[in-house]
């Protein structure tokens, strides 16, 4: 290799031959959804088990997953994910902060604004994705549809809405993991298995 001169060594291209983060960041994304949505549509509990998820495979593992797609270049994937990563961990402290007397629990209304304001980055993620394959479209009208519903649930307290909110939530969730399992089998085949 030939000497590179001080002035040059900003021509440098590093080979960046790391894996993948975003199926770990869908797959995080879509259980989370997925089990958080099971109690909206009514079918259990908001136990335990939620606000662990929450905390660690949707909060701590999407964190990761941003920061590892910033090494890759990718704004959309950093943004997505460490924002997403962010929503969970707040929606535990929601959650945690009240049951150790640290905050007052949230109204109906306070969980509508908390909602929305994400509903706001939701929407302009979604445009983003226009420009990208048409089930990661399918997925953020989903997640945004999702948001919108539980808005609609916490302002009316109409308890079919958030029934319709937890059906839709599985759906987004499901989507989501079929991307991130889907993205997976396909690498490990080395051929599309899945259309992703």
């Amino acid at each position: 290799m030939d000497h590179i001169e001080e002035k040059n060594r900003n021509n440098l291209f590093l080979m960046d031959n790391t894996a993948n983060p975003a199926p770990f960041g869908l797959c995080a994304f879509g259980t989370t959804t997925i089990l958080l949505s099971l109690h909206n549509a009514g079918i259990t509990g908001l136990t335990s088990p939620i606000v662990a998820m929450a905390l660690f495979y949707g909060g701590l593992a999407q964190l990761i997953v941003g920061s590892m797609e910033w090494k890759k270049n990718n704004t959309f994937g950093m943004v997505t994910f460490g924002s997403f990563g962010l929503f969970w961990i707040s929606f535990a402290a929601i959650m945690i902060l009240p049951a150790l007397g640290l905050a007052t629990a949230p109204t109906a209304v306070d969980l509508a604004a908390f909602l929305s304001v994400w509903g706001l980055l939701i929407f302009g993620l979604f445009i983003c994705t226009l420009k990208m394959h048409r089930l990661l479209q399918v997925t953020f009208a989903a997640v945004l549809l999702l948001v919108v519903l539980l808005v609609a649930a916490n302002l009316t307290g109409i308890h079919l809405i958030h029934t319709m909110a937890g059906v839709t939530g599985i759906v987004a969730g499901a989507l989501a993991l079929y991307m991130g399992v889907g993205a997976v089998i396909n690498e490990v085949f080395g051929r599309p298995v899945l259309p992703v």
